[in-house]
């Protein structure tokens, strides 16, 4: 926790996404990763300089394009960006894009919106299907 002028407490929180990719395409995991992005942001009022890092990861079955690229398309210019695989587990969601951002904000944990579309939702079982406050792990 950081205190900023006049002691408000600012918080760094994640906040979780997925969704799936139709194709392993440059163009469909690009469109995915800012469909994706922008719902988080936009559900979470995230404004790019509170952002402090993204993290991207994809299942082993989208390597066509780093989805960091939408997110520099996107304004993140000047934000730490990193892509990675997740761990390539038997029976997982296939071509699924996550996202992990983490911003600092005077939100409380419980008021985060994580976002879970596409397909996605089955990854959380004890979220809402419209993904209005969802948790990750």
């Amino acid at each position: 926790m950081v205190e900023r002028g006049q002691g408000v407490a600012v918080w760094c929180r994640g906040i979780r996404g997925a969704t799936t990719v139709v194709a392993n395409t440059r163009d469909d995991i690009l469109a995915g990763a800012r469909e994706l992005l922008g719902k988080m942001v936009e559900s979470n009022g995230v404004e790019v300089d509170s952002v402090a890092s993204i993290v991207f990861t994809t299942t082993h079955d989208l390597n066509a394009e780093f989805p960091a690229v939408a997110a520099r398309e996107m304004g993140f210019s000047g934000v730490a960006l990193l892509c990675t695989h997740e761990m390539n587990v038997p029976g997982s969601l296939p071509q699924c894009l996550r996202v992990l951002i983490l911003v600092n904000t005077e939100k409380s944990a419980s008021d985060i919106n994580h976002v879970y579309i596409r397909g996605a939702e089955v990854l959380r079982s004890d979220i809402q299907a419209n993904s209005d406050n969802p948790r990750d792990d």
